[in-house]
């Protein structure tokens, strides 16, 4: 879920892409990497490397006392976080579907966009604030019972709710945020409610299921209706076809919306491109950043002590499962102030992106990297005993 609307490569059709994809599955039962090997890749990969009690892939073996703990909570706990999860999902589901009756949902892109978010009234009040609500709850069932939040502001203006130049403040055409789990994305819609950029495939899909993933999100039970209450904008992350520039153009056109008009919805951006362990921050795709408009520098931290909510580099299934066995997890925003962009950053929207990029890891205490979303790639193969690098390595990003 996040904003990768630049230097997509466009190439062959989904049916090649499926073929010839050996993008890595992350197992439980892949093969031992070596201690030496394991050290080495750490080092060459330190953004995805896991350092909490359950090791590399969450494959690592546990003491006796953590084994315990997991065997207990996977027999009380889980079942009664799944069941008021669940609950409060089709409750908003059902909220969704009161609200959107009879109403016809906005399209963009050759048609294939749809959303609600653009409903106006009290059908728009109910989504918005019962969104934000649940979305809230939902966080407090898996254990987030307490979100520390702080305002800094790294400038020191003394005039609040001024423009550098003197102006009377904007409003933002984006949030961006750094990516550490798909838990950011709750903690967005109980924050600001804001539309997101959703991938269709994650890292761990199946290669042969690709072709099947195509804008999946917006045709899913429930999670499909309520992603057009949020406005998401779906995107292949793989997409071969021409409307990738129909789809950053969506994005551009949302955000320049956003900051001319408060009844619009805020555009929530992840300019990273996937997840780390949240320790650093990798170069941000300049696609959040050409609509010239200025953004809010958002920043996420999990600390914990036994398992990581970051979804770095361990299946979707075991991260579930592990979040759900712990009973209290922790979150920490740190927002900045918002951040209106120079003549020159207008002009260069990679200034733009590196500028907001360095002062999110200044501010964050954050260690910048240079690598991406095809080294992620290789890092996984190696942990499942892939000797040969992936395909994607030659899909660099930008």
């Amino acid at each position: 879920m996040e904003s990768e609307l630049k230097n997509l490569n466009p190439a062959s059709n989904a049916q090649d892409v499926s073929s010839k994809d050996d993008r890595p599955l992350l197992k439980s039962d892949s093969a031992v990497v070596p201690p030496d090997d394991l050290q080495e890749l750490e080092k060459k990969f330190a953004a995805y490397v896991r350092s909490d009690a359950y090791g590399p892939m969450g494959c690592g073996e546990l003491p006796l006392k953590e084994k315990l703990l997991l065997t207990l909570a996977l027999f009380t706990l889980v079942p009664i976080r799944f069941l008021v999860a669940f609950t409060i999902l089709v409750l908003y589901y059902l909220i969704c579907r009161v609200c959107t009756l009879f109403s016809a949902p906005n399209r963009e892109g050759e048609g294939e966009q749809e959303d609600y978010a653009h409903i106006r009234g009290w059908r728009r009040v109910v989504i918005v604030q019962c969104g934000r609500f649940l979305s809230r709850a939902m966080l407090f069932t898996l254990g987030f019972y307490w979100i520390g939040e702080t305002y800094r502001d790294p400038f020191k203006t003394e005039d609040e709710g001024k423009h550098e130049d003197g102006g009377e403040s904007e409003r933002p055409g984006a949030i961006i945020s750094n990516h550490v789990s798909y838990l950011d994305i709750l903690y967005h819609m109980s924050a600001s409610f804001p539309s997101f950029v959703a991938k269709v495939w994650s890292l761990f899909t199946p290669p042969n299921l690709l072709p099947l993933c195509r804008r999946s999100v917006a045709k899913l039970p429930l999670i499909g209706l309520i992603s057009k209450c949020l406005g998401c904008v779906f995107v292949q992350r793989e997409s071969k076809s021409s409307d990738f520039k129909g789809v950053a153009g969506v994005v551009t056109e949302r955000v320049h919306e956003a900051h001319l008009n408060k009844s619009a919805p805020m555009m929530m951006l992840f300019p990273e491109g996937t997840t780390t362990n949240g320790n650093f921050l990798l170069p941000f795709k300049t696609g959040a950043f050409l609509a010239k408009a200025p953004v809010l520098p958002v920043i996420l931290r999990y600390p914990y002590k036994r398992f990581s909510p970051a979804w770095d580099s361990i299946s979707g299934v075991r991260h579930v499962i592990f979040l759900f066995c712990q009973f209290v997890n922790h979150i920490e925003v740190t927002r900045l102030p918002i951040y209106y962009p120079s003549q020159q950053e207008k002009d260069d929207p990679k200034l733009y992106a590196n500028n907001i990029q360095k002062l999110m890891a200044r501010e964050g205490n954050l260690i910048l990297s240079d690598i991406g979303l095809a080294e992620k790639r290789i890092y996984h193969a190696a942990l499942n005993g892939n000797n040969s690098l992936p395909s994607v390595l030659h899909q660099k990003d930008d």
